[in-house]
């Protein structure tokens, strides 16, 4: 992997002088694309210091495998597209179940066990095993979602290329990402978060602590804890405005797993819910 990693990073340097039919280049990419698909490479994961590290490498893959590739016609049953990158295929061997509706693009790595529910996972991203993305959901560009989660209808993960150094969104292991969130500009959500429905997460969006009112971070909700949309207000020139925060309102045991009727429960407490 080193030796293809060497490759892409020199073909990159030169990636103005590609040509688009240059067997070889294309063909290191091409290898580099593929361990992408098979996931036995990723774009992003978490370090032993609990920063995000970036294979940017990767992502160079990604764009000049985006570069390189020619617009083609692709035909599947009644459905067409015009496309450079091709759809994933093999659902069945890799034990993944794909409703029809659903899509995933060549590059985007699905774990054992995922359902996809009519939803669309684009090139770079990870989805581990055995999560669920609903209905309509989306998981952008390089976005790495754990295992054992549950992206609900209409999620928008966002997704990230440019520039290739860029941190993608990171979804933990066991969340539970609520109806209609957003989650994009390479937020954070640790492992085992509900995170309520309707909420935007971006970097720069506070995530506060509902007992203390202290602000816990930007853009990164911590493990093991309920999270609801909520605003705080500020004061400008033209006035008062209540601005978007993420409100962490319940903490949870490590490991802990919780069921709709404990969530709602908890949402009707502080009055989120009706």
């Amino acid at each position: 992997m080193a030796d293809l990693q060497s490759d892409i990073e020199a073909l990159w340097d030169r990636r103005s002088e590609l040509r688009t039919d240059d067997a070889d280049a294309n063909q290191r990419i091409f290898e580099a694309l593929h361990l992408l698909d098979r996931g036995e490479a990723r774009v992003a994961e978490g370090g032993a210091d609990g920063e995000v590290v970036v294979h940017q490498w990767l992502k160079q893959a990604i764009l000049l495998y985006f570069k390189q590739s020619a617009m083609a016609t692709i035909e599947l049953g009644p459905f067409e597209f015009a496309d450079k990158i091709p759809l994933k295929s093999g659902f069945e061997a890799a034990g993944v179940r794909v409703v029809p509706g659903a899509s995933a693009r060549f590059g985007a790595f699905l774990d054992r066990g995922v359902v996809l529910m009519p939803s669309y996972v684009n090139i770079g991203a990870r989805v581990g095993a055995n999560t669920m993305v609903d209905t309509w959901a989306t998981v952008g560009s390089c976005a790495q979602i754990g295992a054992n989660t549950h992206l609900s209808g209409g999620v928008g993960i966002g997704g990230v290329l440019e520039p290739p150094q860029a941190a993608p969104v990171m979804v933990g292991d066991d969340c539970l990402i609520g109806s209609r969130c957003i989650v994009a500009e390479g937020a954070r959500v640790g492992d085992g978060v509900v995170l309520g429905a309707g909420c935007v997460l971006t970097a720069s969006v506070p995530v506060i602590d509902a007992e203390t009112g202290e602000e816990i971070s930007r853009g990164a909700v911590p493990s093991w804890c309920v999270a609801v949309s909520a605003s705080r207000v500020r004061e400008f020139a033209g006035g008062s405005f209540g601005l978007p925060c993420v409100l962490v309102i319940k903490r949870l045991e490590p490991g802990e797993r919780h069921d709709k009727s404990k969530l709602n429960e908890v949402l009707r407490d502080h009055g989120a819910a009706t």
